[in-house]
């Protein structure tokens, strides 16, 4: 397997990035079109609900974004809880019929433990296209932080490449805007000597991590 083209992997994630903020910045622009001609009073408050809902939803991508992908949190090795916490259920809330529920314990994790959190649940997120269960949950030991995504719902959408991406069995020059996400991930776990599993089912989506703490 080829390694990994540190662009080709910057350039990626940022059309991934790009992707994801066109529907609610679209939002917004339609919103402000729309408000701009409509008289009627119902339907101008209608108009700012909209706005409101868009604007929220790009706030929470973008802290997403910075979360998962970014330096996250400024120069402290570790993340509080609350704001990954905060960013899944606006999104969770945005995806709508789905059922969240936490079994975390721990008030910080480390910058890595959280990109990973974050972006497992965002590929649950993205399975329960019909509606279901998150349950995400983490525990830290001495050594380890464990990291469990479960996804049930009517209808599980997975594309196979993520899960090969993860799992680190996707060749690096055959990434793409929706499998450099999975691949950084896959990379995150190497340096730290963990690993990524994934296993899918009609009705389910399980991903697991295991990260070893690195001194």
């Amino acid at each position: 397997m080829s390694e990994t083209d540190p662009l080709l992997l910057a350039s990626q994630l940022c059309s991934r990035l790009c992707h994801d903020m066109l529907s609610p910045v679209g939002a917004l622009s339609n919103g402000l079109e729309l408000l701009a001609d409509e008289k009627d009073p119902q339907m101008r408050q209608r108009c700012f609900e909209l706005l409101e809902q868009s604007a929220r939803t790009s706030a929470a991508k973008l802290k997403y974004f910075r979360l998962a992908y970014g330096a996250a949190g400024g120069f402290g090795e570790q993340v509080s809880i609350d704001e990954p916490k905060a960013v899944i259920e606006t999104l969770a809330a945005d995806a709508k019929r789905i059922d969240l529920r936490w079994q975390v314990a721990a008030p910080t994790l480390s910058k890595s433990a959280a990109k990973v959190m974050l972006n497992l649940a965002h590929i649950g997120l993205d399975a329960l296209v019909r509606g279901g269960t998150l349950d995400i949950g983490v525990e830290e030991r001495d050594d380890v932080t464990e990291i469990v995504v479960r996804a049930t719902g009517p209808r599980i959408a997975f594309d196979p490449t993520i899960g090969e991406a993860l799992g680190g069995k996707l060749d690096p020059a055959e990434l793409t805007g929706r499998t450099a996400p999975a691949h950084l991930l896959s990379l995150i776990a190497e340096r730290s000597g963990g690993q990524i599993q994934t296993h899918a089912e009609a009705d389910a989506l399980l991903l697991g991590a295991t990260l070893p703490h690195v001194d």
